[in-house]
């Protein structure tokens, strides 16, 4: 894959460039060893593309998550804490959830990277909440979200987020 646009909210990538040169260029590195064209393997059953090779999101995930991993990189989850306080005397949960969670795909010297090849959804998310809440826990202390181009989402199923 190629890096094709960038765009940075409050000076990440020139702190990037500043504070953790190195891991900024291993996520170029990770990103320029992806092949995506070994992910152009899913047949789509939607309607409007019914028959369509497409690019295939887990593939892509995979190449994701075995290049960042071979050069340290992690994912880290954090327990998700939803307390009963904040109900009202007259209504109790029925459960109180114990098992969830918040996950960021790969940390490294207090860096985060998202990629996101899934609903447009999940890429406001991530940057707009989940890189804050890492950034509140003392985990991270910039992110970076992959996301694919107009081009490559052409070729992807619809709902995509894209640059």
């Amino acid at each position: 894959m190629k890096i094709v646009a960038k765009y940075q909210i409050k000076g990440g990538e020139r702190y990037l460039k500043e504070n953790c040169p190195r891991e900024l260029e291993e996520i170029y590195e990770v990103i320029q060893s992806v092949d995506a064209e070994k992910c152009l393997n899913k047949v789509s059953k939607e309607k409007t593309m019914k028959g369509r090779v497409l690019y295939n999101p887990r593939c892509l995930n995979k190449f994701f998550k075995d290049e960042f991993t071979k050069r340290g990189w992690s994912s880290v989850k954090v327990q998700c804490i939803y307390e009963d306080t904040y109900y009202l005397p007259s209504y109790k949960p029925l459960k109180i959830i114990d098992n969830a969670y918040r996950e960021m795909d790969y940390v490294k010297n207090r860096i985060g990277v998202e990629v996101q090849f899934g609903k447009y959804a999940f890429m406001v998310y991530n940057v707009s909440a989940k890189m804050t809440i890492f950034h509140n826990l003392d985990i991270i202390d910039a992110g970076v979200e992959i996301v694919p181009v107009k081009e490559m989402q052409d070729m992807m199923s619809t709902g995509v987020s894209f640059f």
